[in-house]
């Protein structure tokens, strides 16, 4: 038995309908090599049945034979795995591979009535962290001075290059939605499908994820029509109630101002072929929040009750948790991970508390603001016991796909996800396990936080092969292929920074190390695999651009407009527009090829096409044989080069290759990866 032939997934030529319905009748596949005469069939562990495998007949396929099988469903999830005989014996397919024995972990599964959106499935995203893209509108730019939080006052950096400080969380370089949308074009020429906004709501911090009011997009990157405290001194800013920055962020002609831009900020977008994502910042909110009212901006305010931590009787009361039962408090409360900055909410002591959340949920992806979806912070952490977690998250799928059925729910998670994705809660996460570390680790040995440097795993092939294709067992199909494939981000490293093998943190190293002795010709093999692997690859904004940092806060520098990469910027495009004309790289099966040292190749394909990625990473040249027969590329036929890159530069010229009994004799210069792609 030949078992490097066999193979199958969830994808549409091996699971038809790859996304099925309750009772629904789906055709399992398994692609064996020809003339194996083999006995297969499918086991199916909620019913104890086994189905039959009937080989196909009509087909003409000079290297495979497929056997198929019909499984009508239920309401529920199914979980299977295929059985191999012949006369050497049993062995077993699962979604890993072959195996000689049973692999629970790897059992293919199928969610009835699970469906994610399919414009999400392999769409090229941008994650913009909004005080650091473009300042559009200096009218609405935070203040020196202008409040205080967390022990410092507010400061506008003057100099848009300046790298950020050490301690950043009060830091403004003025970004804003306008400047966005003045980048729009920029982002639709680059190729981008949609944008994943850092929060947006009114909140004090710079990267928001300390909210103040769920219900409107803060000012600051929006419009502030009237300013007030135009009387205001220096020293008047500790007065609670004299602070420009209360007016501007609690007045209601500036917040509806800003929601009325937001709105027609995504019809733009949209209209530009750009769907929005917002962040949901559910566990926790900020100490500044109108609910909790620490800082007392919103006391006595016309049209705001008092606030938790002012009276009791605050309506608020039980949205959050106090370490005392009697009045007066001793002022502590629940804090996400300690931190009195970011009060944890109290779901479980509050119906009223869930619903609104429920209908924020709803009401940013309805009209008139009809964003696109949702990334949800530290998704898991949200609520106080496991139970309630997914309790809320089902709720929220629910409610959230009612007003808008193709909205993304996208969750932060680190680690196995699996309880999250079984078809009723989130439909995806971001991509951590299998795909931001293992690249990492593959290209540049180093952790994605900069701390450490791991030699076995640099340039381990092997290593990366198995890694991926473990850590992609954990999700089901639909979740997959939508999966948010990030190589930075604002909490991590720049990548580009990594391939320096720098190891430590902007405090010790100082900003100027995270430019040193970066490999441009590894940052464009990283996209190169970000572009064609399963998922939605996500371009954390500049890292097109040549930007570096090590982890936050230094990963959150400003977009070098006037100064950037303009050659590696004109490679992600390439590499952009050639995954969004390929289906191959956008939905088809992924098989792995061969790995070695500092090598991996691996291979997109559907029916009618069949895309052969091969990757060397080393410095030296590299020749090998490559199996393109197990991608289903015909035995003796030619193959064409549609991109390659390498330490020269990169070439989209179409190069002739000839396959010869199914391999690709493939010679690689060092530091260069190729795409080959057959067409019938």
């Amino acid at each position: 038995m030949n078992k490097e032939a066999l193979f199958s997934d969830g994808t549409s030529e091996y699971t038809n309908p790859c996304e099925p319905d309750a009772f629904d009748t789906v055709r399992l596949r398994l692609r064996t090599a020809k003339g194996d005469n083999l006995r297969v069939s499918v086991f199916v562990l909620e019913s104890g049945k086994e189905l039959t495998c009937l080989k196909e007949e009509s087909t003409n396929d000079e290297v495979f034979e497929f056997y198929d099988c019909d499984l009508t469903l239920e309401d529920k999830l199914v979980t299977y795995y295929f059985k191999i005989r012949s006369n050497e014996g049993m062995l077993y397919y699962d979604r890993f591979g072959v195996s000689d024995s049973l692999r629970p972990q790897y059992f293919f599964k199928i969610c009835p009535g699970f469906h994610t959106p399919s414009w999400a499935k392999g769409a090229v995203m941008y994650q913009i962290l909004v005080d650091r893209f473009c300042n559009g509108d200096e009218s609405n730019d935070v203040e020196e001075n202008e409040y205080h939080y967390i022990n410092t006052y507010s400061h506008h950096v003057a100099d848009w290059n300046t790298p950020p400080a050490d301690f950043d969380v009060a830091n403004f370089y003025g970004g804003d939605l306008e400047g966005v949308r003045q980048k729009l074009y920029y982002l639709k020429s680059l190729g981008i499908e949609a944008v994943y906004f850092n929060p947006l709501f009114v909140s004090p911090s710079n990267h928001k994820y300390d909210i103040q009011d769920y219900d409107y997009i803060d000012p600051h990157f929006g419009k502030i029509v009237k300013d007030g405290g135009e009387n205001l001194k220096p020293g008047d800013y500790d007065n609670k109630h004299a602070t420009k920055f209360i007016e501007r962020v609690t007045n209601k002609e500036n917040l509806e101002a800003t929601n009325k831009f937001f709105v027609d900020f995504v019809e733009e977008a949209h209209s530009k072929g750009i769907r929005v994502i917002l962040d949901g910042v559910f566990n926790h909110c900020g100490s500044f929040n109108k609910w909790l009212d620490r800082e007392r901006i919103y006391e006595g305010r016309e049209g705001y009750e008092p606030g938790a931590y002012i009276s009791k009787d605050s309506p608020y009361h039980s949205f959050f948790q106090f370490y005392e039962d009697k009045w007066p408090y001793n002022k502590s409360y629940d804090g996400w991970w300690g931190n009195d900055t970011l009060p944890k909410l109290n779901y479980e002591g509050s119906k009223e508390l869930e619903d609104y959340i429920i209908n924020i949920g709803r009401k940013w992806v309805s009209p008139p603001y009809n964003c696109d979806g949702w990334r949800l912070d530290v998704a898991a952490d949200l609520g106080h016991s496991p139970e309630y977690n997914h309790h809320f998250w089902q709720r929220f799928r629910k409610e959230v796909k009612d007003a808008n059925p193709d909205a993304v729910i996208l969750a932060e998670h680190y680690g196995d996800a699996s309880s999250w994705l079984s078809g009723d809660q989130w439909d995806t996460i971001m991509n951590y396990d299998a795909f931001m570390e293992p690249v990492s680790f593959f290209l540049t040995g180093m952790e994605k936080h900069s701390d450490r440097f791991e030699s076995d795993l640099y340039g381990n092939g092997r290593v990366f092969e198995i890694t991926m294709r473990h850590a992609m067992c954990e999700f089901l199909t639909p979740s997959l292929y939508c999966s948010m494939n990030q190589l930075s981000n604002h909490d991590h490293s720049r990548f580009l920074t990594r391939t320096n093998h720098k190891v430590g943190r902007v405090a010790e190293l100082g900003s100027a190390a995270a430019g040193e002795n970066v490999s441009i010709p590894v940052m464009k093999l990283a996209a190169l695999i970000q572009m064609t692997w399963p998922g939605a690859p996500t371009i954390y904004y500049g890292d097109e651009a040549g930007v570096v940092g090590f982890t936050d806060p230094d990963s959150r520098r400003t977009y070098p407009w006037g100064n950037a990469d303009y050659e590696l910027i004109d490679y992600h495009r390439d590499l952009i527009y050639m995954r969004r004309f390929n289906e191959a790289l956008r939905t088809g099966a992924l098989n792995f090829l061969s790995s070695g040292r500092n090598y991996i190749c691996y291979a997109r394909f559907n029916e009618t096409q069949k895309i052969v990625i091969m990757i060397n990473s080393g410095e030296d040249d590299l020749e090998t044989d490559v199996p393109v027969w197990k991608a289903e590329v015909p035995l003796n036929c030619q193959m064409h080069m549609i991109f390659g890159t390498n330490k020269r530069g990169y070439s989209l010229m179409s190069i002739k290759c000839d396959v010869v009994n199914g391999y690709v004799h493939a010679k690689l210069s060092g530091m260069s990866g190729v795409v080959f792609v057959y067409e019938k």
